[in-house]
């Protein structure tokens, strides 16, 4: 199978009328360089004698093409002209990569040639490349295994489906819970109208909120599990997970309820009757899949690898990964794949947007961590911690942003505090990290780049003929249903 960017994007050419938006972008693109240039050239005037060519933080203007990509993901495939056109992942990956070059110019004459070199280091190396990985071979592993069958779309049944996709996201990873069940989910209720609910109640519980328990669930824990946090540490953070899952399951139910009752008598009558028992094919692919998770969690670069006396090489865990994705596309019969109706267009997407969301967020994370100190004095408690990296990992990489704060409650912790947790590292109360990871897992689920899978499994959905919301459409369902549901977790769990 062709996995080239071409053959994962849509097969019609953009419209003729879409030059006069290229010029427009071409305009807006070269307005937004000068503006940063010129922000790059004063900034370092007025702080290069004090602080040298790299001891500032970037300028607010350096935000520019991060806030300009994230419009352009909301706003573009909602104008006409532009709709068909976004459709393409070549050109989703061009759009990512002009506003990626933007920042990186900003560096360039900001700083010079050896920051832009640390940054790309950091954001492509350190970064997208293990994010993109992993995300890879989950996605291409658990879809060469077909859990096929069409069940009664019954609330019931499709509650189940949730609750089972939030029990294993900790376990297989949100990406890989997600992969494994969105299909299924899919199929299942392909005869009823409304299905956009349930897509969205699976990103807010199998792609996000479910993954809290193990540091293989989620990115931000694994960084944390990188930092010294026990492995096992974040298993006490299940009666959060259970209370926030029960609630949103509860509220699924119902909202399933009267959706059921809303559908035709005709569809009900063809749900009831196109029937077809569950059975599951590429087995294999279980085993591959555990070693996915057994990579992440013991193959730590630069660490002993398994006490075999040598130290895990950079990307030894990654190749490991691609080892295993290698053996599942080689041994995995082509008609699991063909039931699935596999193919590449999803992972690339997130692939090709996400190159761009790395680089140009470097700035703003660059800047959250050169004002940490300041920022201290506005993290008193767990909940400000809660709240601030939840909105942060709603339009940022929530692993990033994990680790700012991270570093931030550490920076506040004296070592003999009460209730403590003791790291390598330093010392962290555990009350701000319980905010902490809940606010990075959580409120991943707030926007369609919070978290990885989100993306992946809207595009899945879209492609089965449900109608998503766009970028602003979904907040509203996240505002409307987690922000109730989070500000009752901080008045329970985090004060």
């Amino acid at each position: 199978m062709d996995i080239s960017l071409a053959a994962a994007s849509s097969s019609h050419p953009a419209p003729a009328k879409l030059t006069a938006w290229a010029w427009a972008a071409i305009a807006l693109g070269v307005v937004a360089l000068g503006l940063l240039l010129q922000s790059s050239l004063g900034h370092t005037d007025a702080h290069g004698e004090a602080h040298g060519a790299h001891g500032h933080a970037p300028s607010m203007w350096s935000v520019i093409p991060f806030a300009g990509l994230l419009l352009c993901i909301a706003i573009l495939p909602l104008i006409p002209a532009t709709s068909h056109w976004w459709e393409s992942n070549q050109n989703r990956l061009m759009l990512a990569l002009a506003f990626a070059a933007v920042t990186l110019a900003y560096y360039l004459f900001a700083y010079g040639a050896p920051k832009v070199v640390s940054v790309l280091e950091h954001a492509v190396l350190a970064e997208y490349i293990p994010f993109i990985v992993l995300l890879f071979s989950l996605y291409v592993i658990s879809g060469g295994i077909s859990l096929k069958g069409d069940l009664a779309a019954h609330p019931a049944t499709n509650t189940a489906f949730l609750a089972v996709g939030a029990v294993i996201a900790s376990f297989v990873g949100t990406t890989g819970a997600s992969m494994l069940l969105i299909r299924p989910l899919l199929q299942t209720n392909a005869e009823r109208k409304r299905v956009v609910h349930t897509v969205i109640f699976f990103i807010f519980l199998v792609s996000n909120v479910g993954g809290c328990l193990l540091p293989i669930g989620d990115p931000p824990l694994f960084l944390g599990y990188l930092k010294g946090v026990p492995f096992l540490w974040t298993f006490k953070l299940w009666i959060e997970w259970a209370a926030t899952c029960g609630v949103l399951l509860t509220v699924y139910y119902l909202w399933d309820t009267w959706a059921y009752r809303h559908e035709t008598s005709r569809d009900i009558a063809r749900d009831e009757t196109q029937l077809a028992r569950l059975s599951l094919a590429g087995k294999v692919n279980l085993v591959w899949l555990a070693g996915v998770v057994l990579c992440v969690g013991l193959v730590k670069p630069g660490e002993e690898f398994l006490g075999l006396g040598f130290k895990a090489f950079p990307f030894m865990r990654e190749l490991m990964m691609l080892g295993l994705t290698a053996l599942s596309l080689k041994l995995t019969v082509p008609s699991v794949r063909a039931a699935n109706k596999f193919n590449y267009h999803a992972i690339l997407e997130v692939a090709a947007l996400f190159i761009g969301i790395f680089i140009c967020m470097q700035a703003p994370i660059e800047i959250l961590r050169a004002n940490g100190t300041q920022l201290a004095p506005l993290l008193s408690s767990p909940m400000r911690f809660f709240w601030a990296t939840g909105a942060l990992s709603s339009f940022l990489d929530n692993a990033p942003t994990y680790v700012v704060f991270f570093e931030t409650a550490t920076s506040m912790t004296p070592d003999n505090a009460a209730g403590a947790l003791h790291l390598p590292g330093g010392t962290i109360q555990e009350t701000m990290l319980v905010a902490i990871s809940l606010g990075s897992v959580f409120m991943g689920a707030m926007t369609y780049i919070g978290n990885g899978p989100n993306f992946m499994v809207k595009s899945i959905a879209e492609q089965s003929g449900v109608r998503m919301p766009s970028f602003f459409g979904y907040m509203l369902y996240s505002v409307g249903i987690l922000v109730p549901i989070f500000l009752a977790v901080t008045l329970l769990f985090v004060r």
